[in-house]
């Protein structure tokens, strides 16, 4: 079965690229991953506070993904499976993309406008070579029908 893995966070261009990943799985008989990164801690003195703002960054993501996959799931009949993971969002992609040898493509949203974001400039740049799959760089700057149109 295909799988596509989709990196959301908080940004339109996550939604985009979500939306195009269920479009084209749902054409093909494929799976949508989700993967929800949450940012490595900064080191806080007290223990108490750094724990606190790791839960709070964990809850974070865990309602962003509850809520990207109930939309999925809505227009598309997909349940995704979820996976939270915190560190370094390169690194934790890369290592997922290791893990997970079903992974079809990696679907990422660049910004509608300037920099395309760090993984969109990372595996479409440098690491483009070396992905264990391709890569789809989905404009942000899409509405839905287009998306709906070209998946």
């Amino acid at each position: 079965m295909r799988t596509y893995l989709v990196v959301v966070d908080e940004s339109p261009e996550a939604e985009t690229a979500l939306r195009f990943a269920a479009r084209r799985a749902a054409k093909t008989g494929g799976a949508v991953r989700i993967l929800a990164l949450i940012p490595p801690a900064e080191f806080v003195q007290w223990g108490g506070v750094q724990a606190t703002m790791e839960d709070e960054a964990l809850q974070r993501a865990e309602a962003l993904v509850t809520s990207a996959a109930g939309t999925l799931s809505d227009e598309s009949g997909i349940r995704p499976s979820i996976t939270v993971r915190q560190g370094d969002a390169v690194t934790v992609v890369r290592k997922t993309l290791e893990e997970m040898e079903d992974v079809a493509a990696l679907v990422l949203g660049a910004a509608a406008m300037g920099n395309p974001g760090k993984l969109v400039s990372h595996f479409a740049g440098a690491d483009a070579g070396k992905l264990p799959c391709p890569i789809m760089v989905i404009p942000g700057g899409l509405d839905s029908e287009a998306i709906d149109r070209l998946s």
